[in-house]
């Protein structure tokens, strides 16, 4: 773990100890990856855009974003979709293709196993 990491962003510490532990208690190496992807630098992130979303996934499907989900690009599927953070037009433009925009902890709690979870980075 990078130093400072607890001091710098108390929230992002919080969840990637709980996806740790929920990695640990339902054997859900999902939840692993999910975890090492946010414990990255930020200049090693790329964010991710709704149309990227829009390409890769099939309708009705759940995804995890470790990171920024952004706007540019159309989206016309309704998708589950949870990321670390969003921007807001693109948490409009997942209500408005009638799909769920969680927090990374909110599917952890739906979803502890992580089955049916696809990581998208």
């Amino acid at each position: 773990m990078p130093r400072g990491f607890r001091e710098k962003n108390p929230e992002l510490h919080r969840v990637v100890v709980e996806l740790r532990r929920a990695s640990r208690a339902h054997s859900a190496p999902i939840w692993s990856a999910v975890a090492d992807r946010l414990e990255r630098a930020r200049h090693q992130t790329t964010p991710v855009n709704v149309g990227h979303l829009e390409r890769l996934t099939d309708a009705e499907e759940t995804v995890v974003v470790p990171g920024k989900l952004l706007a540019d690009g159309p989206l016309s599927k309704p998708l589950t979709v949870a990321a670390f953070s969003y921007s807001t037009e693109a948490k409009a433009k997942v209500h408005a293709a009638g799909g769920t925009a969680l927090t990374i902890s909110e599917l952890l709690k739906s979803k502890p196993d992580g089955a049916g979870v696809r990581l998208v980075a």
